[in-house]
């Protein structure tokens, strides 16, 4: 991302927010709708999303207040309306000119003790005197979960493919057709998706119904390759061939490693409709259709439902 086009940390969102708070009576809704028109956010930056399908730029506005809240800076005036404390309006006159930091609330009087109260996990977080001032987090812990389940995805992921590239070919082409079963091709199990014969399928590896009245087909090809055995021009063009011989429209050329840049434009432009899968995608859309895998920890995540404080 260009700097244009990067949300700003959380942390820098705390000195807009104090001055909209200097000047009225804030709201979270009206920090979130005031705020990215001071910092002059594009619509772009405005528009990014958590995972959890949250703006990004919501979040850590929201963020930036609990903190501000918990230095002492802005405080709850009536039911969700905050405004500045006379120390947050002293703060604001000494920063105002110069950048406001996760550090800057840090070093302010009873501002760590705040967290500490409020969460037990920290009251185990004390530093000593000899440590170096830990790094400051741009991300909000929304952000950290979201980056924690990419993690988790991303070496599941690696997991997978090491598996297949064990598996026995033909064990491997039945997940294949496993998989679009599961992203919603074909009727029921039984009659939706086949695996053709070992032996003499023609360069067809799998057939699935595109729909549940079976009115079209797609074919399959699946290549169990090692991730260093990329797939190249020549083995696309003998699965368009084999598609020709079928007289078929569709077809998805499935793989464990990757696809060279001339099999991709070379799928492009052929008449037929080739979609092309490499190993990465692959292991993704398996554990989004939980293929292979399977939930071993779900965790609830609570946000405040300011719908039910609403006054009738």
């Amino acid at each position: 991302m260009t700097p244009e086009t990067q949300c700003p940390a959380w942390d820098q969102f705390i000195l807009p927010v104090l001055e909209l708070a200097s000047t009225q009576e804030i709201t979270r809704k009206l920090a979130r709708e005031q705020v990215p028109k001071i910092l002059g956010l594009s619509n772009e930056v405005r528009e990014q999303r958590l995972n959890s399908g949250a703006r990004r730029v919501d979040n850590r506005i929201g963020w930036a207040m609990s903190h501000l809240t918990k230095a002492g800076l802005i405080k709850k005036v009536k039911r969700a309306t905050y405004a500045n404390t006379p120390d947050g309006t002293q703060f604001l006159e000494k920063h105002r000119d110069s950048k406001i930091t996760y550090h800057a609330l840090e070093a302010l009087d009873g501002y760590k003790e705040a967290w500490q109260a409020a969460s037990t996990k920290k009251q185990d977080l004390q530093t000593s005197s000899n440590e170096t001032p830990r790094e400051v987090d741009a991300s909000t812990p929304d952000e950290l979960i979201d980056s924690a389940y990419t993690d988790l995805n991303r070496s599941l992921g690696e997991e997978l493919l090491e598996t297949m590239h064990d598996m026995d070919p033909y064990k491997f082409e039945q997940l294949v057709v496993d998989l679009l079963f599961a992203m919603g091709y074909g009727g029921s199990r039984a009659e939706a998706a086949q695996v053709t014969q070992k032996s003499n399928d023609g360069g067809i590896d799998g057939i699935i119904n595109e729909d549940r009245l079976g009115l079209d087909v797609i074919y399959i090809q699946a290549k169990r390759y090692q991730a260093s055995s990329t797939i190249g021009r020549k083995e696309i063009q003998s699965f368009v061939g084999a598609l020709a011989g079928q007289q078929a429209n569709k077809g998805v050329f499935i793989t464990t490693s990757d696809f060279k840049k001339t099999a991709i434009e070379y799928a492009a432009q052929v008449t037929q409709k080739v979609i092309l899968l490499n190993g990465d995608r692959l292991g993704n859309l398996m554990i989004e259709h939980n293929i292979g895998v399977s939930t071993v920890r779900t965790i609830s995540l609570k946000r405040l439902d300011s719908d039910y404080f609403e006054d009738n």
